[in-house]
This record gives C-alpha cells, sequence and structure tokens, in this order.
C-alpha cells in the first residue's frame, strides 16, 4: 500500500466527518446558543474562568490532549498487530467514538458551570458515581502527573539540547499572552513572531545544550524537582497568562511538524512494509481484542480527554458555538498525527529491512532506541527532502514539546478533582495553590521514587473505564433533556466491555503467567469490580432510556 494513498484518504475521511458527523453530533444533542453566556463570560475570574479566542483554545486543549499518546500507541500497535487494525481502529474510532465524546464532554461541562465530569455524575446519575468517579480520577491524574513529570526529567537529563527550548518557552508564553491579551497585540503577528522565538530556541537548545555538572541520578533528581514545582506555580497562574499561550505556540510546533509530514511523504511516497496484520494475537500484548483498543488510546479514544475538556477547557469557551471546532475538531486533529505517526514507522522504515539497511529496520531501533527513537527515525526518512539529516531531530523535539503542557494542565486538573471532591469537608483545599499541593505530593513521591511503576501497566484499562463512564454521564444527561442516546450508549457499552476484557485477560497472565505480579493481579480484580459497577449504571440508563423512548412512541401514535 503506498503511503500517500493512505495519508490522503485520512485527511479527506477526518474533513468529511468534521462537516457530518460532528454537525449532526451539533444539530441533535447540543443545539448551540450564543446568547447563554459560557462559564468563561458569566463565572470570569481572570485565573481558571476567561474568554479565550477560539484559535487560543484550541491550542490547548489540542497540545493537552494530544502529547505523546497518539504518537505512541500506533507505534507499538504496529509492531504487535501490524498497520491494519491500528488503522481502522484510528480512522473509526476517532470519528465515531472519540471525538463525540470529547465535544460532548465540553458541552455538557460548560451547561454545568465548567464543573468536571465527576462532579457532574452527581446531577444526572448520583452521588454514588460521582464519588467513585472522582477517586477514580484522581488517582488517574496522580499516576499521569508522576509519569509525566518522570519522562521529562529523564529527557532533561539524556537529551541536554531540549533543555533551552523546553524552559524558554515559558518566558516567550507569558510575553505572548501578555501582549496578546492585556496590551491588544495583533494575533497573527504575535503568532509569526512567537513561532519565530520557539524555533530559535530550539537552534539554541541544539547550538548550546545544557548538562547538569551531577552524577546522572542527582541531574535526575534536579530536574524533577524542578519540573513539579513549575507545575505547582503554573497550575495556579492565570490561564490567560502561560497556560493558555504556551499550549498554543506547542501546537503550531506540531502542526508545523505535521505539515511538513504531509509534504514529505507526498513527497517520498513510500510503500508500507510492515504487513496489515500479524495475526489475531501477539506474543507481547496478547489477543487483537480487546488489547490494540487499549494500546490505542489517545488516537481513537481517551478518558484523559474528557478530563481536560470538562477541567480546563469548558472554563475558557467564549461562546457554544467555538466548542464543535474546538473539541470535535482537536480530536479529529489527533486522530490526523495518529496516522502521521503509524506511517512513520510502518512506511518510513523496515518492517524486514533489504541489506545495507539495516540501520532503518523498525525493529533494530525500537529495540535499540524506544518507540520515541523508532518515531523520530521513521520521520526523518519520510521528511528527508525538506529537512534533511536534521529530520529525525525535529521528530523527536515535536513530541517531547508536549510534555511539558500535560505536565502543568494535569496539575490544575487535580487541583479542580481535588476541590470538588474534598473543599466542601475541608474548605482550605478550595484555595488554589492548597489543592495543588495536595495532590502534587502523592505525585512527587511516586515520581521521585519510582514507585509509579508498579501500578503503570493497569493505566491503558483504567483510562478506558474512564472514557466508558464519561460516556455515560453523558448519556444520563441527555436522557434528562430528551435527546438520543445512541451515540453515546453504544460506544460506552463497547468501552466497558473492551475494558473488562483487557483487565481479565491482564489479571490472568498477572496471576498465573510466567512472571506473577500479585499486586497488579489484585489491582486487576479491583478495577474489573469497578467495571462491574459502571456497568450497572449503564444498565440503568438503558433501561431509562428505553422506558422513555416506550413513552414517546406511545404518546406519538
Amino acid at each position: 500500500m503506498n503511503s500517500a494513498v493512505v495519508i490522503i484518504f485520512s485527511i479527506v475521511w477526518f474533513l468529511f466527518i468534521y462537516r457530518w458527523y460532528g454537525k449532526k453530533i451539533e444539530n441533535k444533542l447540543v443545539v448551540p446558543d450564543d446568547k447563554r453566556d459560557t462559564p468563561a463570560v458569566a463565572l470570569n475570574d481572570g485565573v481558571d474562568y476567561y474568554p479565550s479566542k477560539k484559535s487560543m483554545l484550541f491550542g490547548h486543549h489540542f497540545s493537552s490532549i494530544a502529547g505523546a499518546g497518539p504518537i505512541l500507541g500506533p507505534v507499538a500497535a504496529v509492531a504487535a498487530f501490524g498497520w491494519g487494525g491500528a488503522i481502522l481502529w484510528i480512522l473509526f474510532g476517532t470519528a465515531f467514538i472519540g471525538a463525540t465524546h470529547d465535544y460532548l464532554s465540553l458541552m455538557v461541562s460548560t451547561r454545568f458551570d465548567g464543573n468536571s465530569i465527576p462532579e457532574i455524575a452527581q446531577e444526572v446519575i448520583g452521588k454514588r458515581a460521582r464519588n467513585l468517579f472522582s477517586i477514580f480520577v484522581l488517582i488517574t491524574l496522580i499516576f499521569v502527573t508522576a509519569v509525566f513529570g518522570f519522562v521529562a526529567a529523564k529527557t532533561l537529563s539524556s537529551t541536554p539540547s531540549v533543555v533551552i527550548p523546553t524552559f524558554g518557552l515559558i518566558p516567550l508564553a507569558m510575553a505572548f499572552g501578555a501582549l496578546v491579551y492585556r496590551a491588544n497585540f495583533n494575533n497573527v503577528l504575535g503568532t509569526v513572531i512567537a513561532i519565530i522565538g520557539l524555533f530559535v530556541l530550539i537552534i539554541l537548545g541544539y547550538k548550546f545544550p545544557i548538562s547538569l555538572p551531577f552524577t546522572s541520578h542527582m541531574t535526575f533528581i534536579v530536574w524533577f524537582i524542578l519540573l513539579m514545582g513549575y507545575g505547582l506555580i503554573a497550575s495556579v497562574l492565570p490561564v490567560w497568562l502561560l497556560l493558555q499561550p504556551r499550549d498554543y505556540i506547542s501546537t503550531w510546533v506540531l502542526v508545523i511538524g505535521m505539515g511538513i509530514g504531509l509534504i514529505g511523504t507526498l513527497i517520498t511516497h513510500p510503500t508500507i512494509s510492515a504487513p496489515a496484520f500479524t495475526g489475531l494475537s501477539s506474543p507481547d500484548k496478547g489477543p487483537i481484542w480487546p488489547m490494540l483498543f487499549i494500546i490505542v488510546a489517545c488516537g481513537a479514544i481517551s478518558g484523559f480527554h474528557s478530563l481536560v475538556a470538562s477541567g480546563t477547557t469548558s472554563k475558557q469557551l467564549a461562546k457554544e458555538s467555538d466548542g464543535r471546532f474546538v473539541g470535535y475538531g482537536a480530536m479529529l486533529t489527533e486522530g490526523v498525527l495518529a496516522v502521521i505517526a503509524l506511517l512513520t514507522v510502518s512506511a518510513g522504515l523496515f518492517w524486514d529491512p533489504p541489506t545495507g539497511m539495516e540501520q532503518f529496520g523498525f525493529f533494530h531501533i525500537l529495540e535499540k532506541g524506544g518507540p520515541i527513537k523508532a518515531f523520530g527515525a521513521g520521520y526523518g526518512r519520510l521528511v528527508e527532502p525538506l529537512l534533511g539529516s536534521l529530520g529525525m531531530i525535529f521528530g523527536i523535539i515535536m513530541l517531547k514539546t508536549f510534555v511539558m503542557t500535560t505536565l502543568d494542565t494535569t496539575i490544575r486538573l487535580g487541583r479542580f478533582i481535588t476541590s470538588e471532591l474534598i473543599g466542601p469537608s475541608i474548605p482550605a483545599l478550595k484555595n488554589r495553590f492548597l489543592g495543588s499541593l495536595i495532590f502534587t505530593i502523592p505525585a512527587f513521591y511516586l515520581g521521585y521514587t519510582g514507585t509509579y511503576n508498579v501500578l503503570w501497566p493497569m493505566f491503558g484499562a483504567s483510562n478506558q473505564l474512564v472514557a466508558a463512564l464519561t460516556l455515560l454521564v453523558i448519556t444520563s444527561y441527555l436522557v434528562g433533556i430528551k435527546k438520543p442516546t445512541k451515540y453515546t450508549l453504544y460506544p460506552a457499552l463497547l468501552m466497558i466491555i473492551t475494558a473488562i476484557g483487557a483487565l481479565c485477560y491482564q489479571g490472568y497472565n498477572f496471576f498465573l503467567g510466567t512472571n506473577p505480579d500479585y499486586i497488579l493481579g489484585i489491582s486487576s480484580i479491583l478495577l474489573i469490580i469497578l467495571s462491574l459497577i459502571v456497568g450497572s449504571e449503564a444498565k440503568k440508563i438503558l433501561r431509562q432510556a428505553d422506558e422513555d423512548s416506550s413513552e414517546t412512541s406511545t404518546v406519538n401514535n
């Protein structure tokens, strides 16, 4: 299969979906009304609630949900199952499940004063669902913060060339935010200057790498402390000053990188060398269902997205009609990124390299340098006519730019959940700094000691459980306002069944595999119980939806 055909078809497909299915979701379920004040307008506090320009908010939302997920997931899926199943899940999962999940998470939160999905669960399902969901989400966010802080610190330790662009982006973003929002500086001109400034920082980082004069372990500790301190402070600053402009500028790096990748693919148009399917099961990952649907999350559907949509994005939406572009459009854009990532390793690298090209073998690079190196090497080969030998470096920098964006967004989200869950009992935790601090302490411990590794293998399934429960909350809301439920309920059931299937497979291996891990086995059982509770909530919603449908049919007759 020609890689150029795949990328062209994918882009046309996502554009069609945005105009057709996205518009259907908007008209049938959302019905935006710009006469109604959004929380950003009605509750504007200049810190968390602040009406944002549509393009700026898209940048924040996209860079927060993207991160490394839509790149690393497809790379792992191609290695385990081939490219065929992965791209089908990306194309159809993103279009009919992920984008709907993200868009409706944003809009339902907007209708509930910008509250998070777990908090909304109390209003539309009940207190038990809210408490269960909030605790589960809080634990998930702590793990995400610990992992991204750990990965970011390791990256700064091992790749000194990213230090200057990583930290130089902070004052650049703050200057941009102050100029655009406080000095009414021209947004287009400001964007051009900011992008040029960022690429200057990247070049400076390449020319002047910064290494600390300590041992590798001590260097990691210093960077980790600095990063977590940054995340703590950034999480309480006004969104217009740092979070939003930094994410917006970072998004341009990814958009430019995607554009270069697209043009490079059209020029080189290499044939996909990886097989479409390697079989129904992988020795390392397990059966293609359910494990493919867990491995490729951010490129199809991810529960973490709902936390961003209902956490920071809903508090910055200036008007309801911007929602489809921000929520639905950002997810489709992430789908394009996932397709490009898939092509970098399935076409940019060789599955079975010819003689003399062993250094570009997919599994050779994957084993020696990991998935980030595999993506960078494949990307470099696709864009070689445009960037020459700098292609691989740019690909890796493009990926690592988003670690910082996810880090402080996640801490801010943790503050929101902490305040909603514990704030009514302990009013002091409604204080922005204390709320972030209480959340950051356990994340710091898990990352600093590396103990997050114990439970991290469960994150994939737990992340999809968050997505399933989010879809159930949205479905319950739709039942309450007499809107069709098929667009969210059936995807919710699919994700619940998939998550339970993955947990059963993982749990079996944790208890009876060649290397038993009873902590993870017990965790699997606990998550299965959670899944069953979620399933019982789905059953109630389905019964209520059927009763409402029958009553409506009777009235119409």
